[in-house]
């Protein structure tokens, strides 16, 4: 039977940290579902809808990723149900750094309470993108900074124009 994983997360944008995940998960998994969710507690820079199409141009058209072997989605549910939903038997996490690993265990444990077929695999990126998180990428951007080293054509020119949008606004 073919090995399914979950990646789930905000990716709000994408980086190359979270491509990177994906890349290495790709080693592992026969599919990837990277999934992408809206958290009560964040403040999104892109709705779900703009997000999905963001992680469809960066993943297929700048990275030429294998559309057969990755699947984007959206959720509103618990991780462990989406992967029954898939038949994932794999939730993928990735790792900057150690501050990152106390929320991650807690949510182990509570996956592993709701389901304890279903593992979890710790992924960490290169070491030149371990740093980068979608919020300081965002915040890079606001400044008028160069976000090119952290994520994608696609997603620096989408990044670009949504605050060009929002400054409008003002």
């Amino acid at each position: 039977m073919p090995k399914t994983a979950i990646y789930p997360g905000t990716f709000d944008p994408i980086t190359f940290g979270h491509i990177d995940v994906i890349k290495k998960s790709l080693k592992i998994v026969d599919k990837l579902i990277v999934a992408t969710t809206d958290n009560i507690e964040k403040d999104y820079l892109f709705s779900l809808d703009e997000r999905i199409e963001i992680l469809n141009k960066s993943l297929f058209n700048d990275l030429r990723l294998s559309k057969n072997k990755i699947k984007i989605i959206s959720f509103d549910d618990l991780t462990v149900k989406i992967c029954k939903k898939y038949k994932a038997s794999i939730i993928i996490r990735g790792l900057r750094a150690v501050s990152d690993f106390e929320y991650e265990f807690q949510m182990v444990g509570m996956n592993r309470s709701l389901d304890a077929k279903i593992e979890t695999v710790f992924l960490m990126a290169d070491v030149q993108h371990q740093a980068v998180a979608s919020r300081l990428v965002k915040e890079i951007a606001i400044l008028k900074g160069d976000i090119s080293k952290f994520v994608s054509g696609n997603v620096s020119n989408e990044v670009h124009k949504k605050l060009k949008l929002l400054n409008s606004k003002d």
